[in-house]
């Protein structure tokens, strides 16, 4: 098993970060076009702990990363919405899907920028700095993308229906209760059925890889570190 305290050490801020601005961001948004639900519960907030999910935020990363998984993924309490209260109500739900994915490009080009300024960190603590930049800028990429992907209730599948035309988005909104599912069948199960023909079937995992990679570069282009 190959973990260290140190390797936990500079994973545990970018998760906490990255999910806990996605998801008030989806909140402070859907306050901002008329549905107050988050607000009462109190999502519209920074403090990790009225965000953070038992499984999906500690145990899953944690799993992923005492297996040695080569990629990372976490996630929070998904923020209550009432469609319904949204004024305009299309409008408004694309603005709220698009607002946490938003929020962690933005993390991403912040954690880009402030690589200028390693300079300035004591040298005993600049390679722990420099990794914690590099986890923030890597997983609020990873996270933003897998987050647009046209399934509901990712982000993107709302985005979706809150553009397509009534007669479409009404059935791809019904959907909803089975992403996780469609989601399971085309990362893990897909792939292994394929694997047992001697075909490549994981078109998802390697669409995300190639999205993330490309966005990557972008990003590190636009703030200067290419």
């Amino acid at each position: 098993m190959n973990i260290s305290l140190y390797g936990i050490s500079v994973w545990i801020l970018p998760i906490i970060i990255a999910i806990t601005f996605h998801e008030a961001a989806h909140a402070f948004v859907a306050w901002r076009f008329g549905d107050d639900t988050a607000l009462r519960l109190g999502r519209v907030s920074f403090n990790p702990l009225k965000h953070i999910d038992p499984f999906g935020t500690i145990l899953l990363p944690g799993m992923l990363l005492l297996s040695g998984s080569p990629f990372l993924f976490g996630y929070a309490k998904p923020v209550p919405v009432d469609f319904r209260n949204l004024q305009p109500l299309r409008a408004g739900m694309v603005m709220v899907a698009l607002a946490g994915p938003a929020t962690n490009i933005a993390l991403a080009l912040a954690a880009g920028l402030a690589f200028h300024a390693l300079p300035l960190v004591p040298p005993e603590a600049a390679r722990w700095v420099a990794s914690n930049l590099w986890n923030i800028f890597s997983f609020n990429i990873l996270l933003a993308v897998f987050n647009m992907l046209p399934i509901p209730p990712l982000d993107g599948g709302r985005v979706a229906v809150g553009l397509l035309p009534s007669v479409l988005a009404r059935p791809f909104a019904r959907l909803e209760p089975y992403g996780m599912l469609i989601l399971i069948g085309f990362l893990i199960l897909l792939p292994l059925a394929g694997s047992q023909f001697g075909l490549n079937l994981d078109l998802v995992s390697g669409l995300l890889r190639a999205t993330t990679d490309s966005l990557k570069q972008l990003l590190l282009l636009l703030t200067g570190n290419v």
